[in-house]
């Protein structure tokens, strides 16, 4: 089983292997571990940016390991600074990595920043690159203009015309049509350094840009699960 805890929601699945056999989300911890009471599961992975291993070793009911940067992957890391390495960034790639069956592979998180993170023909991991996500770049129009209103970013509306014809039309297509374009550029620099590359797109936000899709583009919303699962099997495994 994996337990995913980020600021706001808390995400769990449990894997067969590396099947995905059922998931759910939930905003507070209780709410989850009743959800989770009926599964079967013989080993637990905990990855948490709201509490400790100390703190959620009196709060859940089972024992698991805790994701951490000591924690070995199944990925050499390249990064300069490792310890400042996001572990969902470095677990999102692992999971694109481990569907892409050992090409290159590019995984594009998402969600309040959108992170490209790159790993290699040789299952090293070399980095990428940070950009601000969909609502901190209407936030940033807001804060920093005198008159710009704040908008609030919703999918369900779909993509606004590409010629806005009012001021909020043309906030709605500069940020839309702004990250679909830096999407496209840099996963086409990418392509041609590595022509066989695969690219996986996850977050909170990957099916609003789910028409990005080609043959080698991939929409995977639990691409974080999927990567701690394979971290949690390659320590099981392995010790």
């Amino acid at each position: 089983m994996i337990i995913d805890i980020g600021n706001t929601r808390i995400k769990s699945a449990l894997f067969h292997g590396e099947e995905l056999v059922e998931d759910c989300v939930e905003e507070y911890l209780d709410e989850l571990l009743l959800k989770v009471g009926p599964w079967d599961f013989d080993h637990v992975l905990v990855s948490s940016v709201r509490w400790s291993k100390n703190e959620l070793e009196v709060m859940l009911p089972f024992s698991f390991l805790f994701l951490d940067r000591s924690m070995p992957l199944p990925v050499t890391n390249a990064y300069e600074t490792p310890h400042t390495l996001g572990l969902d960034r470095i677990a999102a790639a692992i999971g694109a990595h481990r569907m892409a069956g050992g090409s290159a592979v590019l995984s594009i998180d998402l969600g309040t920043c959108i992170t490209y993170d790159f790993i290699d023909h040789s299952s090293c991991y070399q980095g990428g690159a940070i950009s601000p996500g969909v609502q901190m770049r209407f936030k940033a129009m807001h804060a920093q203009t005198a008159r710009l209103p704040l908008l609030e970013h919703v999918p369900s509306d779909g993509f606004p015309p590409l010629m806005g014809n009012n001021t909020q039309e043309g906030m709605k297509s500069g940020v839309y049509y702004g990250v679909y374009f830096e999407m496209e550029g840099i996963i086409s620099q990418y392509r041609s350094h590595y022509q066989d590359l695969k690219v996986f797109i996850c977050g909170g936000d990957a099916k609003f840009f789910e028409s990005l899709t080609k043959d080698y583009i991939f929409v995977i919303p639990n691409l974080v699960l999927h990567g701690l699962n394979r971290i949690l099997n390659y320590n099981v495994n392995t010790n």
